[in-house]
Formats: structure tokens, sequence, C-alpha cells
């Protein structure tokens, strides 16, 4: 700040242009002399502007750019007191009231900005002075009062006036109060609405409330000079001054700069609110003398401010948070830099959005010269106001955070932090009171400065979007950063420790004990054979009207085996089995296992090509097969034995076969999908399947486990849950052919567990097909909503829900979480004997709330990739935190959080994260939010590339058409079909209601714009969203968002005649986005003014955010009319409302006619 004052002094004094960076440069008076004496012999001078009194006149005088952005949001209802400027003194000693009264009238007289109100012509706002008035001096007595009451009313006081909502056509921007709590003891509440006042202007109050209460006392006249100029000057030359090439300098810098910003994106821990509601807290922060004083020495090493290295440090600690390499961060400078207004009350602060790239793992010098870089580039195009800033870069639009950034840093002079005010014979002091309730305008504030020894500061944040812990672990970052970079400055800031050591004991270590006991010399196999001693009586296996006791599954299994050895299996020997689903099936995989062997499954309702796939991959040395699967099979030179077949005349032994296998051996290979297209083969030993065993054994009670169903393909890894954890412990399995039979099974009232994925369970639901007898539900595959848990535990005779998570590359389950009703789903902690670790690019452990890739370590782990050692070596590497120096851990490439119970939240796939127009994405939080659309039965959210390069967000809906209005429905049933796009000329109902529902969850950039309609989504062959698979439609009847659309309706033709006028367009479209085309605030008002000036009906600017285009716009005002007809009831003297009525009520019926009239000719082309 200082800097830029004495570039402008330069300016006014040698009219030649001293560039800030020289000034940077050169700080010294002999170097800087010389600069400005070189500069005065190679030019003739420059001409400089000043600031001059208006000429009196009739005119409206305009408000500053920031004043009208001010005065917008108060139009907007929502910022309520978030721009009062609050200030309360504590007077103690013998007070002239009089004096007082006069010199807050003297301040008043001296200052047009604190008596002008703020009228609206036209749509356009305007200053309105009003002349010197006498202010009376509100006081309230509570001298009277007991302690306790003083304290309360003192209280009340208080805060009533910190809260003042000030309605600024009607109001002057500063109320005044005095509280009396002694004959020697005040209070002087003062309240200035913003856009009024700043910072700088408390300095600039105190200074002349001593002045002119200092000469009241001794009868003289105020001291102070004359304002040379006053704010509606200022506002009137910003106008004036700001256009043509200066104007176009300032813009031309800020647009290469910021064009294209993406939104800084900070894990929060609530949803972030549709509508910004400026709640705040506050946490303190202290940087010790010890820190500060290095932090000063590494300033002056590296030819920086103070503020540059403490913002430096914020950036990275934002980056660390975030994960990304752009970080914009906002910046208020006080922007008094000409001498006319330095003693001026008004509103003059500027915000300056300080940009700079972390990317490529700089060090933190490297930082530094960024941040010194960026900085005085801000500072030297300073002049251009913020609110103009956004009205040219058009960024996205929202009413749920701020433009341009979302995090504001600043360092402060003590002096403006608490002014000090001194007057006579008083004892002046800031009176904190209680705490009261903070006002944030952005995510989050970082406020520093400097006090004694120390750097004070606090950080003000949205208690709507972050915890108090969560900000608290922040500053502790903060100071973590900072005291690493002081230290090691030439580090990259990627590598600069953030976490204490007791954080790092907590996530690498206290989360993850784990440990529990299970038999390492044991095989699956194994397991279950010495359950057949314990029972060998009890139903082991039933399938339809099929029933196996354990001794009966063991003998078939046996025999099966000694022909498997016989022919050649033995240790790690891969054996397919391709059968349907069938006693002969669980047969099978464990007769391959008591072999040695181990089990590859294939489903034969795989298509012939991907079980060639697998064959060519597995050079399998048996397939077992049966009857009717035979048929299926691809040619392959591998032997086929018919399961069926064998067991009908088997004489082989049945006692258990005698083989070399041992735990470290493997029992089956899963192939999953692969990101190159060919299946690949996850290889997993016994050692792991029985660490599985054990663990499900603490969780589920032998009750829970005495009927399982089996429903999951064994391609899927589901199934070894499903099979051998039963299997293992005494229970029961319950063959079913998917989860979707189990209302049909004959044994659907022995099931006690049902084990499938959220989309199986979600069906049951809906046909009322979950049986009584199950208690237990577990859940695993896909994203588990909030929505299904409650319908589950809404059958009263369900007592457990699961969320499991884990790849097939970590044996079936990896974390496991018991839901609650009301709760959002986590995918909670790791099972036994595994560990989880979130870690960021480098490898290194995120802290609790912030994002990073999921990987895990522990006795589950796969041994790899089946004959795939690159890509095992890939995802499968060196444990860094093992003690032992030993085992992997393994990249799941799935994107997760650690909350601050230790619970795990998944937040979706690296790979699904795509950016859009710069701002970074996570596909599954748009398809969560439409699924909770009740018209939606399932959806897929893509984001496809465009030939331009640019990305579009295409949204797949299958809806529930149980839900749809009855035109819907037959709209349905007409026009989808397998891979039938819906999406037709005005919308009609389907998509932009979705589209809206969206918009009024989520930000802008986020909403799809594109939409598609299916019968059912593609799937792989193991159940999941085949998203590879999902059409491009080549032809669609209309694409929302890129198509001219003309409006149709009376009232669409209305709203788009003032857009046109207002936006001066030629044409307007009814899917055309109002702010993309140009719009901003104050052509907002303008609308609003108009459309005023034709409806009735109270519309706001909220409601125009919120509806900003023709289509949902007319809609909107059309049901709101319908509304307000069923609510009012007319008496005999509102003929003339009825009249209204009836006539908005014809044109409603109209323009349905119309819609639907051009929904027919829609379908008729």
């Amino acid at each position: 700040m200082l800097a830029t004052q004495v570039v402008y002094r330069v300016r006014e004094t040698f009219n030649v242009e001293l560039p800030l960076q020289n000034l940077f440069e050169k700080p010294d008076i002999e170097s800087l002399a010389k600069e400005i004496e070189i500069s005065l012999g190679q030019t003739q001078g420059i001409e400089t502007t000043v600031i001059k009194p208006r000429e009196q006149s009739d005119r409206p005088l305009p408000l500053s750019f920031a004043q009208q952005r001010l005065w917008f949001l108060e139009k907007t209802g929502l910022s309520r007191n978030a721009y009062n400027m609050p200030l309360a003194l504590h007077l103690e000693g013998k007070l002239d009231f009089a004096a007082l009264k006069q010199s807050i009238n003297q301040i008043i007289a001296r200052h047009e900005t604190l008596r002008t109100k703020f009228a609206q012509i036209n749509g356009i706002p305007t200053q309105i002075i009003k002349p010197p008035f006498e202010l009376s001096l509100p006081t309230k007595d509570l001298s009277n009062l007991t302690p306790s009451q003083t304290t309360t009313q003192l209280q009340h006081f208080l805060l009533s006036a910190r809260q003042q909502q000030f309605d600024l056509e009607q109001d002057f921007p500063i109320q005044v109060l005095l509280l009396k709590l002694g004959a020697t003891e005040h209070i002087l509440q003062v309240t200035l609405h913003h856009i009024a006042s700043d910072g700088w202007s408390l300095t600039v109050l105190a200074k002349e409330l001593s002045a002119h209460y200092t000469a009241a006392l001794e009868h003289q006249p105020s001291p102070l000079p004359q304002l040379p100029i006053q704010y509606a000057d200022f506002a009137l030359w910003q106008r004036q001054h700001l256009q043509g090439t200066t104007l176009q300098t300032q813009l031309d810098y800020w647009k290469q700069k910021l064009l294209g910003l993406p939104k800084l994106q900070l894990p929060i821990d609530y949803p972030r609110p549709a509508i910004e509601t400026f709640k705040g807290a506050s946490c303190a922060l202290t940087l010790s003398p010890s820190l500060t004083s290095k932090l000063k020495q590494l300033t002056q090493q590296q030819g920086v401010t103070l503020f540059m290295t403490l913002l430096a440090g914020f950036k990275v600690l934002l980056h660390r948070y975030s994960g990304q390499d752009s970080i914009s961060v906002g910046s208020l400078i006080a922007n008094r830099n000409r001498s006319e207004i330095e003693d001026l009350i008004g509103f003059f602060v500027n915000s300056l959005v300080m940009y700079t790239d972390l990317g490529g793992s700089p060090s933190f010098t490297e930082v530094l010269k960024r941040v010194r870089q960026t900085a005085i580039e801000a500072y030297a195009h300073q002049d251009l106001p913020f609110e103009k800033l956004v009205e040219e870069l058009q960024p996205e639009r929202s009413l749920s955070h701020n433009p341009l950034f979302q995090v504001m840093f600043a360092l402060q002079q003590s002096e403006l932090i608490n002014p000090s005010f001194s007057l006579p014979n008083l004892e002046v002091g800031w009176y904190k009171g209680s705490e009261t309730e903070v006002t944030v305008r952005v995510d989050l504030e970082l406020h520093l400065w400097q006090e004694g020894e120390e750097i004070n500061g606090y950080c003000a944040y949205n208690r709507d979007l972050f915890a108090a812990d969560t900000i608290k672990r922040m500053l502790t970052h903060y100071e973590n950063i900072l005291s690493a970079a002081v230290e090691t400055p030439e580090q990259p800031i990627n590598l600069l420790p953030i976490l204490s050591a007791t954080e790092r004991q907590q996530l690498l270590v206290g989360w993850n004990k784990t440990q529990i006991d299970y038999p390492t010399d044991k095989c699956i196999h194994e397991l279950f054979a010495a359950q057949v001693e314990k029972t060998p009586e009890a139903v082991a296996l039933v399938f339809e009207e099929q029933e196996l006791t354990y001794s009966q599954l063991n003998r078939k299994a046996n025999q099966l085996a000694h022909e498997l050895q016989r022919l050649g299996v033995a240790p790690e020997v891969l054996v397919g089995i391709c059968v349907q689903r069938s006693v002969e099936m669980v047969v099978g995989l464990l007769a391959i296992m008591k072999a040695g062997g181990a089990y590859v499954p294939l489903d034969p309702n795989y298509p012939r090509s991907r079980l060639s796939q697998i064959l060519k991959q597995a050079q399998l040395h048996l397939l077992l097969s049966d009857s009717q699967s035979q048929s299926q099979l691809p040619a392959t030179e591998t032997s086929v034995i018919l399961i069926d077949k064998h067991l009908e005349v088997s004489v082989n032994p049945s006692m258990n076969p005698v083989s070399d296998v041992k735990p470290d051996n493997l029992a089956y290979v899963l192939f999953t999908s692969g990101s190159t297209g060919i299946p690949k083969g996850v290889g997993i030993e016994h050692s792991s399947a029985v660490s599985l065993c054990y663990w499900a054994k603490t969780v589920f009670t032998n009750e829970e486990l005495s009927g399982v169903l089996a429903s999951t393909s064994i391609c899927f890894d589901l199934s070894v849950f499903e099979l051998f954890v039963p299997l293992s412990c005494g229970g029961k399995v319950i063959l079913a052919l998917n989860a979707l039979y189990l209302p049909s099974i004959e044994a659907a009232e022995q099931v006690r567990l049902i084990n499938t994925v959220p989309s199986a369970a979600r069906e049951l639901m809906r046909s009322n097909g979950i049986p009584s007898s199950v208690t237990t539900v577990n859940l695993a595959g896909e994203p588990l909503d909030q929505q299904l848990v409650d319908a589950l535990y809404q059958q009263s005779t369900i007592k457990a829900v699961y969320n499991l998570y884990g790849p097939s590359e970590d044996t079936t389950y990896s974390t496991f979480a018991l839901m609650e009703t009301g709760v959002s789903p986590t995918i909670g902690r790791p099972i036994g004997n595994t560990k989880a670790y979130i870690l960021d690019s480098t490898g290194e452990p995120v802290p609790v709330g912030v994002v990073g890739e999921l990987h895990l370590a522990g006795s589950g782990l796969a041994r790899g990739y089946l004959n795939q050692p690159e890509l095992t070596e890939e995802k499968f590497i060196a444990n860094p935190f093992s003690e032992s120096g030993d085992g992997k851990v393994y990249k799941t490439g799935d994107l997760a959080r650690y909350l601050c119970d230790g619970q795990i939240e998944y937040l979706g796939r690296v790979d699904h994260q795509v950016k859009i127009r710069g701002f970074r994405i996570e596909i599954g939080e748009i398809e969560t939010v439409l699924r909770q659309n009740k018209t939606v039965k399932e959806t897929v959210v893509v984001a496809r590339s465009e030939q331009s390069g640019d990305k579009r967000l295409w949204a797949y809906i299958v809806p529930e058409v149980e839900n749809l209005s009855s035109e819907d429905q037959q709209l349905i049933q007409t026009q989808v079909s397998e891979h039938k796009s819906l999406v037709y000329e005005n919308g009609q109902q389907l998509i932009p209601q979705w589209k809206q529902y969206l918009l009024e969850r989520l930000p802008e950039y986020m909403v799809p714009s594109e939409y598609v309609v299916l019968s059912q989504l593609p799937l792989t062959p193991n159940g999941k969203v085949d998203r590879k698979a999902l059409p491009v439609p080549e032809t669609v009847d209309k694409y929302l968002s890129t198509a001219y659309v003309m409006p149709q309706t009376e009232t669409e033709r209305q709203i788009a005649n003032i857009w046109q006028e207002v936006l001066k367009v030629e044409k307007v479209g009814i899917y055309d986005n109002f702010f993309e085309l140009g719009g901003h605030s104050l052509l907002l008002m303008q609308v609003l003014t108009k459309l005023q000036e034709i409806y009735t009906q109270k519309t706001s600017i909220v409601e125009l955010f919120q509806y900003p285009t023709i289509s949902t716009l007319s809609k909107h005002l059309i049901n709101k009319l319908k509304k307000e007809q069923v609510h009012d009831s007319p008496t005999t003297d509102q003929s003339k409302s009825k009249r209204s009525a009836r006539k908005a009520s014809m044109k409603q019926q109209q323009e349905q006619r119309q819609q639907r009239q051009q929904h027919r000719q829609n379908k008729s082309r």
C-alpha cells in the first residue's frame, strides 16, 4: 500500500511514471532519485489526472463500481447485515454529551457519503445526497440496573445495533447509539454500512472525532481544513476516467491473467447451500516470535515483503488442500493512493485477484518469486474496480459463492485493525463484549497483523461450509508449512511437511490398528473341511429344490478333486469353470481348490469374444463346464470336463484328497475390466481369503450367517464372501440365479443376510422383495446413497445395513461401515488385517478432510495381475510405511478422504474427475444429486469432448416411470427405446425439470448440458455400468444449450423483448443464458424493473438468478401466478383483481395449447 502511494506521489510531483517494480528493485532514496532523473530526461512528462469537485446540476449521481455491487447485493435481500461495519468504544471518564453529539454531526456534515441515500431510476441506482442535518444521539441509560441486568441489556442493545438492517433507500448509512453504564462509563456504538465506509475510513473517523471533540470542549470551530472533494466526486471521476485506453490497458492485463480461471475447490465439511449464507465464525492464530523473526529474515533475503511471504505460505496450504495448481486468492487494497481521497470517509477499498500457478512442484523460493511478480503486477493494475472486472470477464455466476475468488488474505497494519481514538478527559478503548456472530463474505478469510514480536490473526470462515475443527487444523498446517519453509526454502512445496508428528502417527498407525488373529497355515477349502467335521449333517447348500449337507457337499467335491488331480491339477495350476448357477458350480469351486489348483471363473453369459480373451490370457490347464454351457464356449484347445456328467458316474474316492497346496498358493483368479478393453486377471492367494473369512466372523453373528443369499456371479468378488464365509463357520449358502430372484425362491424365508449391489437392493425394495427373515443387508460394488439406507431401515425386520468397499485386488472387502439413518454414507474403516492410506501425488499422507488417492495394504492384497508384471509393478508398489521394510500397497485409483472420526468417505474415481471450462468436477457428485430426484431411477454422467476440444457433460437417465406425470409417462412409452434419446423442442417437462433440479443444487458449471433418456443403462459382464457403451446420439431433436429456439408463448415473447432491449441484442432464444449473453447484476436489475411493469406478481433478483433462461423463467412466472390464483380468495370489491386473474388464466391456457400444438408438430417431424 505504501509503495503504491509513493508511485502516485512521484507521478503527482515529477510528472513521471515510475513502474512499481522499479521501487521493489531499487528501494533506497539514492537509486530512486536516479530513476526519476532518467525518466525526466527521457520524456516530456505525463499528464496527471486530478479529481475535481463536480459541477452542481440536477443530473443523477452515479454510484462507484464498488458501491454498485453492494447496492445490488442489498437488493437481493441475501446479504442482510453482512456489510455492516460495527464499532463500539468504551469511554471511561467525564463525558461531555453535547460535545460528542456536536462532533458526530460535524463529521456527518463534513462527509456527504454519511448523508447519502440510494434511489433507483429505471433500474439504475443513483446517489441522493441530503443537506447537513441534526442527528440525535439516542441514549440508553443502564446505570440503575444490577450488574447482571446491565450485562444482559448491554449485549442486547449492542447486538441489535450491529445487526441493524439498512434500507439504503430510506436510511442513512450511519447509526449511532450511546449506552450509559454509569456516571463516568459509557459505550458508544457506531454502525456504518460498507457502502459508505471501509477500514481506512475508521482511522479518518477516529482522527476527526478527536479533533472535533477537542475543539467543542474548548468552544472552538473545527480545526480541520475543508475537504478538496467528496465521495460522489470520486464516483463520477471513476466512471469518466475508466474509459478508452485507460480501461483497456487494465482490462487487457486482467483478462490475460484470469480468463478461464478455475474455481478454488477446497474440501468442505457440509454441502454448499444454493445461496450464500454469510454465516461466519472465527479461529485465532499466533505465530511465535521465533517463527516471526525467521519469516522476516527470509523475506529480506528474498527481496520480497512480509505480505508476499505469508501469502506464499497460504497459497501452498491451499494448493496442498485442494490439489490444484492454479490458486487465486482475493486481497484487499486500500486504493487510497491519491492525496485528494486520503481524508475521505467512503468505500474505496478494492479487491485484487492474486493468481499464482504452483504447477511443476516448485521450491518455496520459486513460489516467492511467482507471488512477488503477481503482487507487483496486481498493484500496478489496481485501478480497475473488482466489480468492473467481474462485469467484463463474465465468470460463472452463482448465488452460492463469490465470483473469481472464494478465499481472501490480508496482512493489515495494526492501526487499521483498531484505530486509536483519543478524546480529552476520557480513556478510550475498543469494547469487545461477548462473542457475537461473525460475518464472512467469502468461504474463508485469513487476516494477519504484526503485534510486537509476533504475528497475530484469525481465520474467518463460513460455518455452513466448514467445521471449527477443520479450520483449526488448517491453521496448524499453515504454521507447519511456514516453519518448514523458513528452514528449507529450497525444498519443493509438495514435500514441505504439513502434518504434525501426532497427526501422521494417527493417520498411518492409529487408524490402522486392525490386527486380528487368523490361521496363517490354512487354505480356504481346509476351513470348509474342518467345518464338515463339526457339523456334517447341517445343511450347507440350498439351490431350488436341492439341499446338500456339509458331508454331502464335501463328498461330491472330493470325488471331483481326485479326478482333477489325476488330470494334473496341482498348486499354481489354473482351472477354468464355466457353468450355470447350480449345486455343481459350488462343488466345482471347492474341488478345484481341494485338488490344489486355483479356479478361474468364466460366465457362460459373457460374449464369446470376452471368453476368448480370458482363455487366451489365463492359459488354463483344464476347463470345467456343463452340458448347457458347453455350447457357449469359443473354440479352445483346453480340455473340457462336463461337471454334471462326471458327477453322475463318479466312482472316485470320497475322502479329502492330499495336496501340496500352501496358504501362499493361488486360490482363484478373477478377471476384471481393463482400461485397454482387455480383461486383466487378479490372482488371490488362500491366506488372503482366509483372513477375510476370519474378519467376517468378528463382525457377523452365526445367526446372520445361518442363511446367506449367494446371488452374485462367481466372476465377481462379492461371491467369495457369499460362498466361503458361511461355509467356513457352519452357515447355509442359499444359491439364487441373481438377487432379483429372491422373492421367488423356495428358501426365501431362510435368508438372513443379503450381500449385493445397491442397484439390486433398490429393485428388491421397489417390489417388496426382501423377506421378513432378512436382518442384515450388505451393500457393495457401487456408491451408496442415503435414501436407500433409510428405505431399508424402514423395513422393521432389517437391523443392520453395511456399506462395504473393496477392489478385487484386495480380496473382496477392504473397509466397512454400519450405516445409520439420516447420516451420509461413508465406507467406514479398514477391515481386519487391512491398512488404508490416503496419499497425495507424492505418496505422502494428506490431512484429515483432504482428498487423496486411497491406497491399501495388508493380508488381503492380491499377488498381482496374471502374466502382467509391468502392470503389477505399477499398481502394487513398495509400502513406504512398513516398519519391517517389506510389503506392498495397492493404488486403488479411488478418491477418498478421512473424516475427523477416522471414517473414510469415498469420492469417486481418479479417472472420473474432469475439467469443464477450467472447473474441476467430480462426476459422482452430479450423479448422486440426480439420483435424489424421485423421477430418476438410474443415471450416469460422462464428459465428452467436442470437435472444438471443449468438453461437455452428458447425463444418461433411466426415468422412474411410476413417479412421472401421466403426460410424461405417455412420452416415455412412445419415445424411449434402447439407446433412444428424448430431447425435444421446448423440453416439454422432463429435461428442463431435471436441469432446473440440478441448477438449484449445484453450480451451473456442474449441470450437464445434454440429456439422453434410456430404458436401461448398458452393463459390463460383472454388472457394473459400461460407460464406454453409452450411446452418443448422432441426431437429436434439439440441443437445449446450443440451438436457437424462438419464443413460443406470450410470456416467453415478453421476456425475450425485455432481454433484447436491456442486453442490446437482436434475438434471444428461450434456452439462452442471460449471463452468457453478457448480462450482469446492473442489467439484471433493469430486467426486474421492466418485468414488474408488466406483471403484478412480485419477482425478486434471486429468482432471476435461479431461472437464467427464458424457458425456465417463463414457466416459473406462470407457476407462481397459478399458485396465487389458488390461494387468492377475492371479495366482491376486488373485481379488478378478478379480471386480471381471468385474463392471466386465459393467457396461461392459450400458452399451454400452443405448447401442446408445438409438441405434436415436433412428433410429426
